[in-house]
């Protein structure tokens, strides 16, 4: 039998995703699992949006534009603006969620080989995208007792080489919640300029900041026009996950036409996510207030309940629903499975993403893991009652 390619076996598992046969073991035992591991929302969508799709009367479906509904791309248009970022509808190109954003991105802008540069931990699916476009993530390590902070640009710098062709950064970050403040975000800047880079940025939850803190896009760096890819997506704005729609979005018309020979070879993104994303752009602020708030309850439920716990350390995050956790446990992979196999509190137990999986250097995270607050207040509570009773008797805990 021929041999699986190098590309496949290099293909890491999702640590988001690789546990769920284990997740519906536990439910067929009669176990409720509280499920942390993933960005899904229980937030309700849009009435207006899903109301919209519902009403739709196409006779048929039909291709849309490559780049995505011209509708839907001049909507977007005048929704940026609301943020201050300038763009045409001919700026972007609407992808089939914010995943395939990301790898036209880095299709467009770097050859097999050539190097980025991402702050660890990071979305875990960058490690998936690097491999598919056959490029090499150089991870620079945020820690935890700094709260993840951007690690000074001199570590950057010093990590450049003749094969680095971008920075990508996420803002807010998945997973830790880190917000960028503008003047770390003005050092970035100022690297791109001085070594010719790309500056690639994920801003799917940008609307979700929090405590008063300011959303700074890379959209609004002055002089680096040129240089600047924002990858964005529905998903997380309006709860709409499963519609797949994202956009690639850049004042560069080179990457842009580029992105679009890609997107041309995957023919169109979902037509009836591109109605729901559509029909969403007028979904009014107050919506978000309410969400912002909400997220507000359930991150500090998550972090003072985590923070009470002997050994955890939980920093406060400023934006996303994430929050990245150290614990003391042995093995992040071994506890988050145990958890489900052997692991019961009052029949309930908690399904959570081994944090090792969103670094790229090996050995790291070990004995940390990404926590989602999205479920209601009262789950969340039950949840984290189960961490503290699991603790108490996990085999592998650590002094």
């Amino acid at each position: 039998m021929p041999a699986i390619s190098d590309r496949g076996n290099m293909m890491p598992e999702s640590p988001i995703r690789k546990l769920v046969p284990f997740a519906e073991a536990a439910k067929k035992k009669g176990k409720t699992v509280y499920h942390l591991n993933i960005g899904q929302p229980d937030i309700p969508s849009p009435e207006d949006a899903l109301e919209y799709v519902r009403s739709n009367n196409l006779s048929f479906i039909e291709y849309s534009h490559s780049a995505g509904n011209e509708t839907y791309r001049r909507k977007l248009a005048e929704y940026y603006k609301r943020y201050d970022i300038d763009i045409d509808y001919t700026d972007m190109i609407i992808t089939t969620g914010g995943s395939e954003a990301i790898v036209f991105a880095f299709m467009a802008c770097m050859n097999p080989g050539e190097e980025v540069i991402i702050s660890e931990p990071f979305y875990t699916n960058y490690n998936g995208f690097a491999i598919e476009a056959g490029i090499k993530i150089k991870p620079i390590t945020a820690k935890i007792e700094e709260k993840f902070a951007l690690p000074p640009v001199s570590k950057f710098e010093k990590l450049i080489t003749d094969r680095t062709r971008a920075i990508l950064i996420n803002n807010p970050n998945n997973p830790t919640g880190y917000l960028y403040k503008r003047d770390e975000l003005e050092a970035i800047r100022d690297l791109v300029i001085k070594h010719d880079l790309y500056l690639l940025a994920d801003e799917v939850y940008k609307e979700f900041c929090y405590d008063g803190r300011e959303y700074v896009s890379v959209m609004h760096l002055k002089g680096i026009e040129d240089r600047t890819v924002l990858m964005d997506s529905v998903s997380k704005r309006y709860s709409m996950c499963g519609v797949r729609i994202g956009a690639l979005i850049s004042k560069n018309k080179e990457i842009i036409s580029t992105g679009l020979k890609f997107a041309q070879a995957r023919l169109s993104p979902p037509s009836y996510g591109q109605i729901a994303g559509e029909a969403a752009v007028a979904t009014p602020e107050s919506y978000f207030e309410q969400v912002r708030a909400e997220y507000v309850k359930r991150r500090d439920i998550v972090v003072e309940s985590l923070n009470k716990i002997d050994g955890v350390l939980c920093p406060k995050p400023s934006g996303a629903f994430y929050c990245a956790v150290r614990l003391p446990i042995d093995d992040d992979n071994r506890f988050c499975q145990w958890l489900l196999e052997d692991f019961e509190y009052e029949n309930q137990t908690v399904m959570l993403a081994p944090l090792s999986g969103f670094y790229s250097t090996p050995g790291l995270g070990k004995n940390e893991i990404r926590i989602g607050y999205v479920l209601n207040v009262d789950s969340l509570k039950k949840a984290m009652k189960c961490i503290e009773e699991a603790l108490k008797v996990y085999p592998g805990r650590i002094k």
